[in-house]
This record gives C-alpha cells, structure tokens and sequence, in this order.
C-alpha cells in the first residue's frame, strides 16, 4: 500500500477549516431565527414613558399632561429670562472675498467671529457696530450685526 499524500499538518488545516465553516453555518442559522422579518408591528413598537425611559407598554392616557407650547425651552441654559444684551464694537478684520471677519467689543475687548450672513449691512474694518453674541460650532459669533451711524 501506497503512503497518503497528505500530512498531518494539511490534515490539521482542513481539519479547522471544516470547524470555522460549521461554526460560520451556525452562527447564519441563529442569525435566522432570531430576525425580526415578519413580526407584527405592536412586537416591535416602543413607547417612553413620563420619566424619558423606554417601555414596551403604552403610556397610560389618564395620567397624560397638557403642556403649552411656550412653555417649551429649545436652549441649554436656564435663564432664558434675560433679554439678549446688544454690544458695541469695532471690526478688527473684515475679508469680503471670504465674508467672514472679526469684531472687537467695546467694554470686554473680546474678540467675535462674525460671518457675512450676519449683517445687516456691508462692513468694512474700523466700523463702529452693535451686535449680540451667541453660541456658534466653534465657540461664541457676533450675530444681528449692525452698522453705527
């Protein structure tokens, strides 16, 4: 009798091969039986609850509360109460190829970004301008910009 071509390591590597294939099929055939494919739509609806947790129960309509539309803050911070403060300034830089520039306030000496959709009317580096300040994606602007004088 002849000797079998193949040895003990290629008979390992077909040995796990055949492992990892049968493993892949069984994880295939869970994935199946698990999938959410023709559940009614209540088994896959959630609801939240007065605390802001999830629930799989509806919430109870007795225990729904009215609230006004004013009452509703779209802000981070709490004191919405104040009115929003004008400031003076002087624009520091102003690129009207770019139309973004920076302004220098009077009482603080902060320095503002200030984007052209931002003003009123065209401003150009030295002008005296009142503005309001607010959050932008990379810190504090100068918003509803406008010319003194």
């Amino acid at each position: 009798m002849g000797r079998s071509h193949e040895t003990s390591g290629k008979k390992e590597i077909a040995k796990k091969k055949k492992e990892k294939q049968k493993a892949k099929a069984e994880k295939k055939e869970l994935r199946q039986s698990n999938t959410s494919k023709g559940k009614d739509l209540e088994d896959m609806m959630a609801y939240v609850d007065e605390n802001g947790n999830l629930s799989t129960q509806p919430p109870d309509p007795r225990r729904k509360k009215e609230i006004k539309p004013e009452d509703i803050s779209l802000s981070a911070s709490g004191n919405n109460d104040r009115e929003p403060t004008e400031r003076q300034g002087t624009v520091t830089f102003f690129d009207l190829v770019k139309g973004f520039g920076f302004i220098k306030d009077a009482d603080t000496s902060d320095s503002f970004f200030v984007h052209n959709s931002d003003l009123s009317s065209p401003v150009k580096e030295n002008d005296k301008v009142v503005f309001e300040v607010a959050r932008g994606q990379k810190g504090m602007k100068a918003i509803l910009v406008r010319k003194l004088g």
